[in-house]
């Protein structure tokens, strides 16, 4: 259940394999490892896709497809959960990540412009950079203990159902 509910959401292989931005890895997209659904490659790739999204540069597709395939993590779940951070989303979360940052060192909260990053790197990059590490460390991981206990449950819910059918 967890397997097909994830699958869903994910893009055709030859897609992600056809990307002009991810050719640089070569044959490596190939491997049918990094294309296996199960509870450790899922897993990982969450907490890769979820961690690289509040890294605030450009280029989250193809650290997430380098790390993936470092770690042989499911690589089009990884480069998918990127996408979390997008022009709606990017401002919230990165004025959460600064608030964080902010309080954990000591720091008064400035008024931060994020369309002119000349704001950031005169003072505030610290704080910033801070807790955008702190916010996505934490969502790596809880995201991995989310579908770690997510996929037991499903599969401990498969195995009690066919266990009532031979019955």
């Amino acid at each position: 259940m967890a397997k097909q509910f994830i699958k869903r959401f994910l893009p055709d292989p030859q897609i992600i394999q056809q990307s002009k931005y991810l050719r640089i890895f070569g044959k490596r997209l190939y491997n049918p490892g990094l294309w296996h659904f199960n509870r450790n490659s899922v897993a990982t790739a969450f907490s890769i896709g979820l961690f690289i999204t509040y890294i605030p540069f450009p280029g989250h597709m193809i650290l997430a497809a380098l790390i993936a395939i470092l770690f042989r993590a499911n690589l089009p779940l990884s480069i998918a959960l990127v996408w979390v951070v997008n022009p709606l989303t990017m401002i919230p979360m990165f004025a959460f990540a600064y608030g964080i940052g902010a309080l954990l060192m000591g720091l008064p909260l400035q008024d931060l412009n994020f369309e002119s990053w000349k704001t950031l790197l005169e003072g505030s990059w610290q704080p910033f950079l801070l807790g955008c590490l702190l916010c996505g460390a934490f969502l790596a991981t809880t995201s991995n203990i989310f579908v770690r206990l997510f996929w037991r449950y499903s599969v401990a819910k498969n195995w009690r159902k066919r266990q009532l059918r031979r019955t």
